[in-house]
């Protein structure tokens, strides 16, 4: 699984990294992370506010920072997990 945070590196954009990482691991699953912090990059996503979090293409949300339990339930979800 590839997933990308989208953001200047604002601390919005780092806390989103830290419980990605966090739910990632709790969930067993294995994945490669990129910090994508370029504004032309973030904006070929679609995305106009961020924080955003990308799964294997797929923007989940953006311009928020779930807590941890309801990140973990949007992968669930959005992975098929049970």
């Amino acid at each position: 699984m590839e997933i990308k945070v989208l953001g200047p590196g604002c601390k919005n954009c780092v806390t989103l990294d830290r419980i990605t990482h966090d739910v990632i691991a709790e969930l067993g699953l294995s994945a490669t992370y990129e910090k994508v912090e370029d504004y032309a990059a973030i904006a070929a996503y679609g995305v106009m506010s961020t924080p955003a979090l990308v799964i294997d293409g797929k923007v989940l949300f953006s311009g928020r920072v779930p807590t941890p339990a309801h990140l973990k339930d949007m992968l669930k979800v959005e992975l098929n997990l049970n």
